[in-house]
């Protein structure tokens, strides 16, 4: 088994809280209006898409609901199917740009699980390329990244497609 390491993480990992709304990274982001400063990818009616500020490859989205809900369970119908369709456009547009031979799309639910935040539920979507793990992160704590993430934004923004009404 292959194992995609991000030591890195670990000190964001250990002082995150997703407890606290007010606190909370993904109930402040999309607050704010600047979409290419807090790296907000597609603005939804009931969930955003977003860069991950710590990705694990080029392209790595977040996924998440507007509204603080920390399990599957708490979404409502709309939430839910928009958090789905999301997902979709967000395959396509990495397609489109980066061209991954495959990605991981999961929830990590709860800290054990190695959920960052824990208190607002979040999708993450990871491309992933033949060959992209290497020993750069486990041996020398150094992770190589191909891509500024003012690019990956850029890019991804660019090819996003709108849903249809």
């Amino acid at each position: 088994m292959k194992r995609l390491w991000a030591p890195w993480r670990l000190e964001f990992v250990k002082a995150a809280s997703g407890d606290d709304p007010l606190a909370c990274i993904f109930c402040a982001t999309p607050a704010t209006d600047d979409d290419r400063e807090t790296l907000i990818v597609h603005r939804g009616e009931t969930c955003f898409v977003i860069l991950n500020l710590y990705p694990y490859t080029n392209g790595h989205l977040l996924i998440a609901p507007y509204r603080h809900v920390a399990s599957p369970g708490e979404l409502d119908a709309r939430e839910r199917a928009e958090l789905w369709e999301l997902l979709d456009h967000a395959l396509q547009a990495l397609e489109r740009t980066l061209k991954p031979h495959g990605a991981n799309a999961g929830l990590n639910l709860g800290r054990t699980a190695g959920a960052g935040i824990e208190g607002h539920l979040h999708l993450h979507v990871v491309p992933r390329w033949n060959g992209d793990t290497n020993f750069m992160p486990v041996l020398a704590d150094t992770r190589v990244m191909a891509q500024h993430l003012d690019d990956s934004w850029r890019l991804i923004t660019e090819a996003w497609v709108p849903s249809q009404p």
